[in-house]
């Protein structure tokens, strides 16, 4: 059950009094520190959240309250998908220039990241030059067997060799892998010949 506005000012209220002081608070200085009307205001947010498992209290103890598991959990991958973040501040042109205007946002990788089936990968030659992945560049990967044409995809050719290529379906049950570079030829093999070992994701450089 999702937490109301005020049930989720609450709980982190608490939590935050637990780190700063050690104890949990009472319900006067939960009262006090949010501005609610009355103890009995605070008696049926606590109820509430005691009903949806994010807080324990012990009945007839002035600092009855605890956080339950279940809020601590939640907290803790929060953080986690937090420390992945970094600020997203605008845009940048490539062009001509353009008037620098300030945004307030993040860039989260905690999609890619917390996804047990992406992985990375060194990239190896300029076969896909063209398409700006070059030699040295780290590339995330989605494993999967599936790919639309024209995807780039890692391919595994003839149960031995890998590379990295856009996959393109040709008839006669061929499988056209065209690499980005206009230098090269494109790889022509059978499908039972071949297996899709991922997606591309994202290209990482570092300069």
């Amino acid at each position: 059950m999702a937490l109301t506005r005020r049930q989720k000012e609450v709980v982190d209220f608490i939590a935050g009094f637990v780190d700063d002081n050690g104890y949990s608070p009472s319900y006067e200085e939960i009262a006090r520190a949010l501005q609610l009307a009355s103890l009995a205001t605070v008696h049926k947010h606590i109820s509430a959240l005691q009903t949806k498992h994010y807080l324990n209290r012990t009945h007839n103890q002035s600092r009855s309250v605890d956080l339950a598991p279940k809020y601590l959990i939640e907290r803790q991958r929060i953080r986690k998908q937090q420390s992945l973040e970094v600020p997203l501040l605008g845009r940048i042109a490539a062009g001509a220039p353009v008037e620098s205007v300030e945004t307030r946002a993040t860039l989260s990788f905690a999609d890619f990241l917390n996804n047990s089936d992406t992985y990375a990968l060194e990239v190896r030659g300029d076969s896909m030059i063209e398409d700006h992945i070059c030699d040295g560049d780290m590339i995330l990967i989605e494993r999967t067997p599936e790919a639309r044409d024209g995807d780039i995809v890692v391919a595994l050719v003839g149960g031995s060799e890998t590379t990295l290529k856009r996959i393109y379906r040709e008839s006669g049950g061929y499988i056209r892998l065209q690499p980005a570079n206009s230098t090269m030829k494109p790889i022509y093999v059978k499908a039972e010949e071949l297996e899709i070992q991922g997606r591309l994701l994202a290209v990482l450089r570092k300069y």
